[in-house]
C-alpha cells in the first residue's frame, strides 16, 4: 500500500456564490481538524468566477473571471464545481473528467440527466468524480449508500429532499395558509427562488431521487423514467382532511425495489402522523432508508445552505487528500432493469371528491369503487357548502382506500367523475405506508 502525500492538496473553485463562499469560509474556520483528517494541508489556489467579489476572503488564491485558469491549470489535483445551472456546468465537468482530472460537484442536475456519461468518463479516462453536496445537502446520504450500508441490499427508501417544499407544506399545516401564501412567504425569507417551479413541481426533488436511486438499486441514472409531481394542487383543506384521518402530508421521493421493477416516484403523499418523515418540518430535510441487514435507518438534518452543502463538498475533498477513490455504481442498459410507470404502483389513496348534496350519492360512489375492487379504508362526508357556479348545495365526500394499482383507481375515478352529482374535479393523493416491502 503506498504511502498518503504529504504535500498540500491543490484545488480550484469555480464559482463563487453561497456554496462556494461557505466552502472557503469551512476551510479557513476549520483548518486545523481538516488537516488533521486529511493527513496534510488543503490549499485553495485558484477561484474563478464571471463576478469578482472582493470582499470574500479566498485563503491566498488567485482570482480570474476566465475558468479556463482553473480547467487549464495541471497543477490543481481536485476541480470544484460550484457554477450551478446545467449547460456550462456539464460542460466543464465533461472536459476535466475527460483529462482524467479528480471532480467534486454538487449539481444534481447533470448528474441525473447526465449521470451515466460522466461515470464512463471516469471509467475511460481515470478521473475521479464525487458528489455528496448533490443530494439533501449536509446529510451524508450519498456516503451511507455506498459505504455505511454496502453490505445491504436496499429494499426502499423515502424522503423529503425538498426543503422549499417542504417549507411551504409545514406552513400550510402549521398556520393555515394557502399555497400561493406559504410559497410566497418562502420566497421573501429566501427559501424559494423567483421562478419556484423546479421546487414545486418536483423537478429537484426527481433530480435527487435520479441520484439516490442509482446508487441503492445499480439502475443507471434514469430520469426521464421518474414519475414527478409537485403540490401546488394541494390546499389547505386536503391538509386538514389529512389530519382529520390521521395523516400528515409530504412531498416525498420514494425508490422501492420490487419483483416486477424499480419504482421511482416524486409526490406528494399521506403519511401516518407516527412515522418519522411526519415530524420533518421547515425546510429540513430526511431521508428513510431500509436495508435488509440493518433495517430502518433515518437521516435527518439541513438539505441547503452555505454552509451545509459546503460540509459536504469538504467532505469529498478530504476523501481526495486521504487517497480514497468515489464508488461508482454500475453502467447498465436501459433494459436490464426496469422502472415502474406509475400506473402499475399499488398505494392507497386520498379521494376527495366534490359533489352534490343529493341522497344516494356516496352509495353510488361506493358502489363504484367497489366495482372495481377497491375497499374503503375511511370516510368523512363534510358539512354542506353552496358550489360558487351552479349556487346548488354541494359536499366533499372524503374517502381514504385501501391499497390498489394506480391504473385500476384511475378507472375507478373516471367512471366517479362522470356521475351527474359530482360539480368539480376529483382529487387524489397517494398515501404511503413506509414500513410496508
Amino acid at each position: 500500500m503506498s504511502a498518503q502525500p504529504t504535500h498540500p492538496l491543490r484545488i480550484g473553485i469555480c464559482g463563487l456564490g453561497t456554496v462556494a463562499q461557505g466552502v472557503l469560509q469551512v476551510l479557513r474556520e476549520n483548518r486545523e481538524s481538516i488537516r488533521a483528517r486529511a493527513g496534510r494541508d488543503i490549499q485553495v489556489v485558484r477561484v474563478a468566477s464571471r463576478t469578482p467579489k472582493p470582499e470574500v476572503d479566498l485563503l491566498g488564491a488567485e482570482f480570474s473571471t476566465d475558468l479556463a485558469t482553473i480547467t487549464e491549470d495541471d497543477s490543481l489535483d481536485v476541480v470544484i464545481e460550484l457554477i450551478g445551472g446545467e449547460t456550462a456546468a456539464l460542460h466543464l465537468v465533461r472536459d476535466q473528467l475527460t483529462r482524467g482530472r479528480a471532480v467534486v460537484t454538487a449539481n444534481k442536475a447533470i448528474l441525473a440527466t447526465h449521470g451515466d456519461e460522466l461515470i464512463e468518463l471516469v471509467r475511460t479516462h481515470g478521473g475521479l468524480l464525487a458528489f455528496e453536496a448533490a443530494v439533501a445537502g449536509g446529510i451524508p446520504i450519498i456516503d451511507t449508500l455506498t459505504r455505511s450500508l454496502a453490505a445491504n441490499r436496499i429494499r426502499w427508501l423515502a424522503g423529503i429532499i425538498n426543503g422549499t417544499c417542504n417549507y411551504i407544506l409545514t406552513a400550510m399545516t402549521g398556520q393555515g395558509k394557502p399555497f400561493d401564501q406559504a410559497l410566497a412567504e418562502a420566497q421573501k425569507l429566501g427559501y424559494a427562488e423567483a421562478d419556484p417551479t423546479f421546487d414545486v413541481e418536483g423537478i429537484d426533488a426527481a433530480h435527487k431521487l435520479t441520484v439516490l436511486g442509482a446508487l441503492a438499486f445499480q439502475i443507471g441514472y434514469r430520469f426521464r423514467d421518474v414519475y414527478t409531481e409537485g403540490i401546488s394542487d394541494i390546499s389547505v383543506e386536503d391538509i386538514q382532511y389529512a389530519r382529520e384521518l390521521g395523516y400528515r402530508i409530504k412531498h416525498l421521493g420514494i425508490a422501492r425495489m420490487t419483483p416486477a421493477g424499480v419504482q421511482m416516484r416524486v409526490h406528494p403523499a399521506l403519511i401516518p402522523e407516527t412515522e418519522l418523515l411526519a415530524s420533518v418540518d421547515g425546510v429540513m430535510n430526511a431521508v428513510l432508508v431500509n436495508g435488509n441487514a440493518a433495517g430502518d435507518t433515518l437521516y435527518y438534518g439541513a438539505g441547503a445552505g452555505a454552509l451545509p452543502t459546503a460540509s459536504s463538498v469538504v467532505a469529498d475533498v478530504i476523501e481526495f487528500a486521504r487517497g480514497q477513490k468515489p464508488y461508482l455504481p454500475a453502467l447498465v442498459s436501459d433494459n436490464e432493469i426496469r422502472v415502474l410507470p406509475i400506473e402499475e404502483v399499488t398505494s392507497g389513496y386520498y379521494l376527495k371528491i366534490p359533489s352534490l348534496d343529493k341522497p344516494g350519492v356516496f352509495a353510488r360512489v361506493a358502489t363504484i369503487l367497489s366495482e372495481h375492487d377497491i375497499s374503503i379504508e375511511a370516510a368523512i362526508q363534510k358539512e354542506q357548502a353552496v358550489h360558487t357556479e351552479t349556487q346548488e348545495a354541494w359536499v366533499p365526500i372524503i374517502i381514504l382506500t385501501e391499497p390498489v394499482q394506480e391504473s385500476v383507481m384511475n378507472a375507478a375515478i373516471a367512471e366517479v367523475q362522470q356521475l351527474p352529482a359530482i360539480v368539480g374535479e376529483i382529487r387524489r393523493i397517494r398515501v404511503e405506508l413506509l414500513g410496508d416491502d
